[in-house]
This record gives C-alpha cells, sequence and structure tokens, in this order.
C-alpha cells in the first residue's frame, strides 16, 4: 500500500497494535497541539520502525496530555533495507542533509567513519538519530536505520566481513561510468563508502585499492560535493543492483 502524504505522520517508540494507546511526549504535545493545532477526534499516522503504519486518533485526558490510540494498520512493515552507508562527517548543516537523504535513499545502517582528511566530526548521536526519524516521518519510511558510534576507517577495514562489499567514491578514478563496474558485484550485502570534502589520502586509496571485498568506482565527469556525491552514489546503486532494480 502507498503512503499516505494527505495525514500527519509520527514517530512512537512504543509497540503498535490495535487499541494501543501511547501518551505523547512533551515535544510531541507541543508539536500536535500547538503548531499543528489538533482536536480531540484528530487522526494521525503513526510507526515505530518494527510494527508497520497504523491510524490512530487524538484523545485529551487533560489540557496537558495527548493520548495516541491505535484504530487500524495502514501498512505493513517492509522487510528492512541492507544498505549499509558508510560516510565521513561533514560539516553542521551539510551533514544533516547528508543524513536525511541517505535514510530517504534507502540506507539501513550509518555509520560515521573518520578519515584522515575528514573536516567534521561527531559530537552528538542523538542529534544525528533525531535527524533519521524526522527524514522517516517525512518520507513515508517506515523503517529506521541505526546509527554506529563513529570509527576510524583503518579500524573499520581491519575488522570488515568478507561477505559485504563496499563500494566507494573514488575521486582519483580516471573512469565516468560506474555501470560496468556496478555489473560485476555479485553480493547481495553491499555498503557504500563516500569520503570527506578532503577526499580520500593516498595512503587511503592505495589500501582500499588493494582489498578484495571493495570496489571503487567513478560518479561520472563532474566534480561533487561530498554530499552530493553520496545521494548520486546511492541513486545509481539502487538501479544498478539495489532495490530499484
Amino acid at each position: 500500500m502507498r503512503a499516505n502524504f494527505r495525514m500527519q505522520r509520527l514517530f512512537i517508540n512504543a509497540p503498535l497494535s490495535t487499541g494501543a494507546a501511547v501518551e505523547a511526549n512533551s515535544e510531541q504535545f507541543n508539536y500536535l497541539a500547538n503548531v499543528l493545532r489538533m482536536e480531540e477526534g484528530a487522526e494521525i499516522l503513526l510507526f515505530n520502525g518494527r510494527d508497520g503504519e497504523w491510524k490512530a486518533s487524538l484523545s485529551f485526558p487533560t489540557r496537558k496530555r495527548i493520548l495516541l490510540t491505535a484504530t487500524e494498520e495502514t501498512r505493513l512493515q517492509p522487510a528492512p533495507s541492507d544498505l549499509h552507508y558508510l560516510f565521513a562527517p561533514l560539516k553542521v548543516g551539510r551533514m544533516d542533509y547528508l543524513v536525511q537523504k541517505a535514510v530517504e535513499m534507502g540506507a539501513g545502517f550509518l555509520q560515521p567513519v573518520m578519515t584522515q582528511h575528514v573536516q567534521g566530526k561527531i559530537t552528538n548521536l542523538d542529534k544525528i538519530r533525531a535527524n533519521v526519524i524526522e527524514a522517516a516521518e517525512q518520507c513515508g519510511i517506515l523503517g529506521i536505520p541505526d546509527v554506529a558510534e563513529p570509527v576510524r576507517l583503518a579500524d573499520l577495514l581491519d575488522r570488515w566481513p568478507a561477505d559485504r562489499r563496499i563500494i566507494y567514491c573514488d575521486e582519483g578514478d580516471a573512469g565516468q561510468n560506474p555501470l560496468p563496474l556496478l555489473s560485476k558485484v555479485t553480493e547481495r550485502k553491499i555498503a557504500l563508502l563516500v569520503g570527506p570534502e578532503g577526499g580520500f589520502s593516498e595512503e587511503e586509496r592505495t589500501r582500499l585499492h588493494s582489498l578484495d571485498f571493495v570496489t571503487a568506482i567513478p560518479l561520472g565527469p563532474r566534480i561533487l560535493r561530498a554530499d552530493t556525491a553520496a545521494v548520486a552514489a546511492m541513486a545509481v546503486i539502487q538501479a544498478a543492483i539495489g532495490d530499484w532494480n
């Protein structure tokens, strides 16, 4: 069933089933009552990343409380996406955009990676997770990608499982077309690695090219910013070997 974008969607960290009642937290109360000005009996859509999407009605036990009662399941929970997204943190603003677009494009797991030329930093994982939830609310997505603790690229590669192929955007590649390279990928488990605004160091590129479980791809003749490259790479991967295919 297609997503209903005419109704407000809200992520709830609680089980959902017929008749399940969940109290809105203070932030949700303010949004529903004061921003959207919803009244008794209004309906919204709820999801928790596990139990599908549910239509729910609002009630006000008191002036300062909202109860959300699930009445009807509108969409079943899909299988989780298995596309891992490995990204070097960007500066504030650009990283918010990057995370939002990764969720929209079907990433199922987000892994910040600290490279030698990284310019951004991770100071608050909860902020990134909130950004993930907001993107899912706005785009009709039912799965909530996990967000891992940052890890150094060298450490990540040292313990990488051999059955998951890393596809990385190589700004130094002389080619322009990634499709012939992606057509040779046979693994079902895929991870996309996008570097920082300063690019990968030569040491990092040399190591990545030396690993059997890594495929380097170009992204065409244009020079792309890191956040733009992430969207372009995820689109071509989903179209060639992902869930668009």
